[in-house]
């Protein structure tokens, strides 16, 4: 059997498609973290050896993400000028999953032969970067959850003095709740060392280091702490998968009902798993996500299952505020029981 020149150009195209578009994904969560995106969505272009001059850049190599960039149709290259292309706003709402996933979890994706191979899933068997993860999570909980947050929060129906945040991660959350609200205090807890130190400096960099303080601790197992004793409000965001199984989450659940017990409010955060969609037709993040936890070894629970557990855990689920833009994600406003 003969294959024609046609169908070779044909296949061959296809494969370079994908073969950039997977160059290209590096190249967006570089170029954001090196304020090109930014840049660029201020001005609309700049200059590719200025930046790189400017940013103390490689310059062909930064040529040549600005290329990758360009083969997708980001960006367009005009001779040394780099201008806004026909997919560049979408791509910029979109920044931090991109970075998430090639950056904050890109070892992980790299290593895929490896994590697949069972004998070697013991122990540490992958690694992520908890900073880049932080650093990530702090655009997404901004852009895709703060709508629904902020819509919970404005509906709490008390007023609280202490927030805890659960996998406070960058400590952005917090430091928004304390500047649009003088008076309450925040701690943060999360598991990750080099987060807690980023959430730190962020606080320190928001004069809100006397109000805002920050532990290690694993929310999956979290146990009672003086510093725990007045908390009025929780919130946990893009972390609640953690928790699974449901034995598992039912456990996680009770103890951070009985080490908070003040708590009135829980406002918990996540992506879902989706299921019936065709493979052709999933939305950005959904298969990064899903795929990632999978290799992970972590459950990732749908909708009903999550309203399964909520009663035997010690809470009440007031409300769900959906989020449609972010796989199947929703922030579950919790009541104590």
């Amino acid at each position: 059997m003969t294959v024609t020149d046609d169908a070779r150009v044909t296949t061959r195209s296809r494969a370079a498609e994908i073969f950039n578009s997977a160059v290209a994904a590096t190249a967006v969560g570089a170029a954001w973290e090196l304020g090109a995106l930014d840049e660029l969505k201020k001005h609309g272009k700049l200059s590719a050896t200025e930046f790189a001059r400017h940013n103390d850049l490689h310059e062909r190599s930064t040529v040549g993400m600005f290329t990758a960039l360009a083969s997708v149709e980001i960006v367009e290259r005009r001779g040394d000028d780099i201008v806004i292309g026909p997919h560049f706003d979408e791509v910029y709402d979109n920044k931090s999953l991109f970075h998430w996933l090639t950056q904050g979890s890109g070892e992980l994706f790299i290593r895929m032969p490896y994590v697949l191979q069972n004998k070697n899933r013991v122990g540490d068997y992958y690694r992520r970067d908890a900073a880049a993860i932080s650093f990530d999570c702090r655009e997404i909980s901004e852009r895709y959850f703060d709508p629904a947050f902020w819509s919970a929060m404005n509906g709490l129906g008390y007023e609280f003095t202490a927030a805890a945040d659960l996998g406070s991660g960058s400590g952005e959350r917090l430091i928004q709740i304390a500047k649009r609200y003088p008076g309450v205090r925040g701690l943060g807890i999360d598991i990750a060392t080099p987060a807690i130190d980023m959430a730190r400096d962020e606080a320190a960099k928001a004069g809100l280091a006397d109000r805002l303080s920050f532990v290690e601790g694993d929310a999956r197992a979290i146990t009672p702490r003086p510093e725990f004793a007045e908390i009025d409000l929780l919130t946990c965001f893009m972390m609640g998968h953690d928790f699974w199984p449901k034995e598992n989450c039912v456990k996680s659940l009770r103890q951070i009902h009985d080490a908070f017990p003040k708590a009135r409010r829980f406002l918990l955060g996540d992506a879902t798993r989706t299921s019936g969609i065709a493979d052709t037709e999933l939305p950005i993040f959904t298969l990064g996500f899903e795929l990632g936890h999978a290799m992970m070894d972590v459950y990732l629970p749908t909708l009903d299952e999550w309203d399964g557990v909520f009663a035997d855990g010690g809470w009440r689920l007031v409300k769900r505020h959906l989020i449609s833009n972010l796989s199947l994600s929703v922030v579950f406003e919790l009541e104590r029981l």
